[in-house]
């Protein structure tokens, strides 16, 4: 891909300016389509909040042209590193930094969501991003789609890509309402400003913090100026899906009650922080309806277990574009980009909600599982994550391509 896309005739509309939404207007903006984004909110923003950017996800983004703002921005942490809840015994340490490099190519950063998204928007040409445009009716008429908002604006266009987020109206104007179930977790989350927590001599990991009925997670974001906290809690109901709701501190801390120090100086040093509850979605049959296809959380929203949601989001939009260039009627394009991406998202999805690991009793299980982290063999180690950081999302195999653009049999 170029900076100076060769501009083809086929006109898209993406629903959403989120980070998946605005990377994958980028990948077609610069592979030439004639892309447009539109945004619901008044203005783009995003919330304050950490995200993990691994490899599959940095190296669609540096054919973007991000690099140097991934460096500039981003913290290059150097190990995932797995801790006991009480004492901080190390239950596993994966190197990241350059060994990530060696190991697949590109990068693993840890970044704040707004730095990203800005990023992304001044890549894009302003008039190609369209704030407060809520969506309030599709129409597929076979050779394009009318799109209405709410404020009675209109535009036809040859394919509409849903990445309005996990109350995607996309996603309910093609199939209907689909149930949320709470999977008995809250988060907690916030930001610290780093200098507060110098007497700690934090590293510079991602560390997990595991113990029974919940588990604490914290890294350097934003050039290692600030710390990013989340701190999932088993918990019986709750209603909202809400990513603003406003937590208390002081009940947080009682949540992590006999917890090591640092856990407690990182939360007892937030000005405030946030509450969200965990919801599970089951991976949708389909994402694609015609000339209409879904992207990132709009089709398969994921819990934060793998810290994979925003870099399939951004895998989308890569094999989105690939697929279009690659087959020319857009109903087979996008049924292909589905074939390709279900699987792939279904697999990681599964293995996203899988919250008993990280939050065992002490006790036999619990020692059974540091026994499985110690030899590598779990879901954090290098061997283990390959198939995840090891891909590229771009590629798109000659002979799916191919049968994908051949006429269908009547």
């Amino acid at each position: 891909m170029t900076d100076s896309p060769t501009e083809t005739h086929l006109s898209i509309a993406v629903i959403g300016a989120g980070i998946g939404g605005l990377a994958a207007a980028l990948s077609l903006h610069r592979a030439g389509f004639d892309v447009h984004v539109y945004e619901q909110a008044r203005r783009l923003s995003e919330v304050g909040a950490g995200i993990q950017v691994s490899p599959n996800a940095s190296r669609v983004l540096e054919r973007l042209g991000l690099a140097e703002d991934l460096a500039a921005m981003g913290v290059r942490p150097l190990a995932w590193h797995q801790r006991r809840w009480d004492d901080g015994r190390t239950l596993l340490h994966t190197p990241l930094g350059d060994a990530v490099v060696e190991a697949f190519g590109s990068p693993h950063y840890q970044m704040h969501r707004a730095d990203l998204l800005s990023a992304l928007g001044r890549k894009l040409p302003a008039d190609r991003v369209h704030p407060n445009h809520r969506l309030v009716g599709l129409v597929d008429y076979g050779d394009r789609v009318g799109v209405e908002f709410a404020d009675g604006s209109k535009v036809d266009v040859d394919v509409l890509v849903g990445a309005d987020g996990i109350h995607s109206a996309v996603r309910e104007s093609l199939f209907g309402p689909q149930e949320a179930n709470f999977t008995g977790c809250v988060a907690y989350r916030g930001l610290v400003p780093a200098d507060r927590l110098g007497h700690l001599g934090l590293e510079v990991t991602s560390e997990v913090w595991m113990g029974p009925e919940r588990h604490f997670v914290h890294y350097f974001v934003q050039n290692e100026r600030l710390v990013n906290f989340v701190a999932i809690v088993e918990q019986d109901t709750w209603t909202r899906e809400s990513w603003t709701d406003h937590g208390d501190v002081a009940v947080a801390l009682a949540d992590y009650d006999g917890w090591h120090p640092q856990v407690r100086s990182i939360l007892g040093s937030v000005d405030e922080t946030f509450v969200w509850a965990l919801f599970d979605r089951a991976p949708l049959d389909r994402w694609s309806a015609g000339r209409v296809t879904l992207l990132g959380d709009a089709c398969h929203a994921m819990l934060p277990f793998m810290a994979q949601g925003a870099a399939q989001a951004i895998e989308d939009g890569a094999t989105l574009t690939s697929c279009l260039i690659q087959v020319e009627q857009p109903e087979e394009a996008l049924r292909l980009y589905e074939q390709l991406r279900l699987p792939r998202t279904s697999r990681i999805q599964a293995q996203s909600i899988n919250k008993i690991r990280f939050h065992l009793p002490d006790g036999p299980e619990q020692q059974e599982r540091d026994t499985q982290m110690a030899s590598g063999s779990t879901d954090w180690s290098v061997r283990a994550v390959a198939w995840i950081y090891g891909h590229d999302a771009a590629e798109i195999d000659a002979t799916a391509a191919a049968r994908a653009a051949s006429p269908r049999s009547p």
